[in-house]
């Protein structure tokens, strides 16, 4: 078990014990992280004691399928065990005492939230890891299961070029920020005044500078596609925008993954969407049920990725 645990943390250890946003892991560290992953998946039953003894605390104050089944599972796979608590976090009492609270009890934290601001006060004032399982800025655990899955089916990729059409949002800066850092170049297609948060664009390109990749933000989905090696979409309305829903459809109405659009991108891309897929909108039946599609090998990999990521911190 400390063997797996050095082989995520060597040469270098993670600079943080909590995993807040994407670039609380360095390239290194990304890079072993995936590796590990592929170890896990292709071992399981090596890593099945790892956390032996260990318990984590799941909060949950959004509605989630693969996030929270995949941790749980990962957990209970790899010996340990969870706790699951559902619905707003700190509205009872303040989030300094939940977090000082939680890590009486247990020996890490996984919380999928509203406000980044929950992630980093929740890091603050805990004493034990705290992994962000999703929150407005960003949705690391999915890019890395991305990162991961474009590997297996690429195996290099360095070079090839990711589209990412549709909103700005969470999962778009995510992959921005760990696609360019494996090599890749990633176009974003999105109507104007959904542009991916301007500040993580510009970390991106110094990144991607380094990195020997590009990134660019396209008002045209055409443009973003063409010669894409793998296509990626999300829904148009991220969970608390509720409101915007009937106006988003019409402004994203022409990045619309479709057969049409799809078939500009390479002849041999492939399709990633990390779900739930609002079909018929974002995603065509034709575009998610190809055999290029891969969104659920993306789902399954979540698992295997974020077993090494639990290695690795606890």
């Amino acid at each position: 078990m400390a063997t797996t645990r050095t082989a995520l943390r060597s040469p270098a250890k993670i600079a943080s014990s909590d995993v807040k946003a994407d670039l609380d892991l360095s390239r290194e560290e990304l890079l072993q992280l995936l590796d590990l992953a592929k170890s896990v998946k292709a071992n399981p039953a090596r890593y099945a004691r790892s956390l032996n003894g260990r318990y984590l605390t799941l909060l949950f104050e959004k509605p989630s399928l693969r996030t929270r089944l995949t941790f749980e599972l990962a957990i209970k796979q790899l010996g340990g065990d969870a706790v699951v608590s559902t619905g707003p976090i700190g509205d009872r009492e303040p989030l300094k005492d939940v977090a000082r609270n939680l890590d009486r009890w247990t020996n890490g934290i996984v919380a999928r939230v509203f406000s980044h601001q929950t992630i980093e006060e929740l890091a603050r004032w805990s004493s034990v890891p705290v992994i962000n399982a999703l929150s407005d800025l960003y949705h690391p655990c999915q890019a890395f299961a991305d990162m991961f899955t474009l590997q297996e089916h690429f195996e290099n990729v360095r070079g090839m070029k990711l589209a990412y059409i549709g909103d700005g949002n969470n999962v778009a800066h995510s992959l921005l920020l760990n696609a360019v850092r494996l090599g890749i170049d990633v176009s974003v297609g999105c109507p104007e005044g959904y542009e991916p948060n301007a500040g993580i664009v510009a970390q991106a390109k110094a990144l991607a500078e380094v990195c020997g990749a590009s990134v660019e933000i396209t008002h045209k989905p055409e443009q973003a596609i063409a010669g894409a090696h793998a296509v990626y979409t999300d829904v148009w309305t991220s969970m608390g925008l509720e409101s915007e829903k009937e106006h988003r459809r019409v402004v994203f109405a022409p990045f619309q993954i479709n057969a049409e659009l799809f078939v500009k991108a390479d002849s041999e891309a492939v399709f990633l969407h990390c779900l739930p897929a609002k079909r018929g909108e974002e995603v065509t039946d034709e575009v998610i049920d190809s055999p290029q599609s891969i969104v659920f090998d993306q789902a399954e990999n979540r698992l295997h990725v974020q077993k090494a990521l639990l290695l690795g911190l606890l």
